[in-house]
């Protein structure tokens, strides 16, 4: 959840301004083609992460044992696939496919409502934020990268 429970929020502030038309403008239109690539992003790192936790025996049993959501996890290793252009062109379904973390979030959120403790509620806020300021560098890298790559690009055809 910690991955992908943020993402919601950053979409849609993101679709928000962007739809603005006084705040229009080819950088807020070029966020938005960029938000399923930085979706994409997060779940390579989180690809990442499971694969330093399995580190060193990656045999079938630890692979097994290792999981205890299996679902959940195949589910977040779909985001990778959202490296692919063709489904990069709908960022809506970056968004369908984030809210069933979401989702997990304020189910575990309004399951506390009969008997919350301060720690569980402070350990959902934490992960939210955490998710929140991981998507939120994952957006800025995928610009930062769309802008030197068109950078280094028009410099090329300059010369």
């Amino acid at each position: 959840m910690v991955f992908f429970s943020g993402y919601p929020l950053l979409y849609a502030v993101t679709i928000f301004i962007a739809a603005d038309h006084q705040l229009k403008s080819n950088f807020s239109t070029r966020i938005v083609r960029l938000l399923p690539f930085a979706y994409a992003l997060v779940g390579t790192l989180y690809l990442g992460l499971q694969l330093k936790n399995l580190y060193p025996e990656y045999s079938a049993e630890k692979i097994k044992g290792g999981f205890q959501q299996p679902w959940l996890i195949a589910w977040a290793l779909l985001s990778i696939l959202f490296w692919i252009p063709a489904l990069a062109k709908k960022p809506v379904l970056s968004l369908l496919h984030s809210l069933i973390f979401f989702i997990l979030l304020l189910k575990d959120l309004f399951s506390q409502i009969s008997a919350p403790t301060k720690d569980m509620v402070r350990n959902d806020m934490n992960v939210y934020t955490v998710s929140l300021l991981l998507n939120l560098a994952a957006i800025a890298f995928m610009v930062l990268q769309s802008f030197l790559y068109t950078r280094f690009k028009n410099r090329k055809l300059i010369k």
